[in-house]
């Protein structure tokens, strides 16, 4: 037997576990990580159309320096592969992305107390997506660690209307706002989300590999240095379950 048709044969669980060996996260501080990520936003949203070509070919916008966004690089056999922002919501904290789009839908949610991820900027090398089918898998465990990590309610998902069935299989979510235009991006996106608490048994007992020990996520996420996060965190284990 080939081992590319062991491969296939292969559990989508095995395979992710499997690629999860040759997968480091890592948060990007410097500016050269910086900048590779925005080199690599560029040429992904370029390549299916979603922005127009710049002179400098990176891509970024003032949420990248804000003190509640977290960007990471998706580093396979140590090459970059892929890359996510992770923008937390709280009291306090309402400037996330997809508040300012969806506005009626994000923001009495935060008002109402709860804590939100909102993941954005979710992008692939192409070789490494060939490569490395499970990629997607693999980098959406950032935010479904996130919902654990800070104590969080809702993860939201602005996607283009083709994306969402993707994230209605893996997650459950559901769609609460019809497409509209996201600045800087010629297609719109439609706003999805979900309960975590609700959903991470299920989805958790379907797919293994979005679980992650303490000190995985410790790792991963750091020593925060954003002195609000504490805060937030300590309301999120204090308050009543959503209903």
């Amino acid at each position: 037997m080939s081992h590319a048709l062991a491969h296939q044969m292969l559990s989508l669980t095995d395979r992710v576990l499997r690629a999860l060996e040759r997968i480091d996260y890592r948060l990007a501080v410097s500016e050269p990580d910086r900048e590779r990520i925005f080199a690599l936003r560029y040429q992904a949203y370029l390549r299916e159309g979603a922005i127009a070509r710049s002179a400098d070919e990176r891509f970024t916008d003032a949420v990248d320096d804000q003190p509640n966004c977290f960007i990471f690089g998706v580093y396979a056999d140590g090459e970059l592969a892929g890359a996510i922002r992770l923008s937390i919501s709280g009291a306090g904290m309402p400037d996330i992305p997809t508040a300012k789009v969806f506005p009626e839908t994000v923001l009495p949610q935060i008002e109402a107390g709860r804590v939100l991820v909102d993941p954005t900027r979710f992008v692939a090398d192409a070789r490494w997506s060939r490569e490395l089918p499970e990629l997607a898998y693999l980098t959406l465990r950032l935010p479904w660690l996130a919902m654990e990590h800070f104590g969080a309610d809702i993860m939201l998902a602005a996607v283009r209307p083709e994306h969402y069935p993707f994230y209605r299989r893996l997650w459950g979510n559901t769609v609460v706002s019809p497409p509209r235009l996201y600045p800087g991006l010629a297609k719109p996106v439609m706003l999805s989300q979900l309960d975590y608490a609700k959903a991470a048994p299920r989805v958790e007992a379907l797919y293994p590999f979005f679980q992650a020990r303490e000190d995985e996520r410790a790792v991963i996420f750091g020593a925060s240095a954003i002195g609000w996060l504490p805060a937030i965190m300590a309301a999120a284990a204090a308050r009543p379950a959503l209903p």
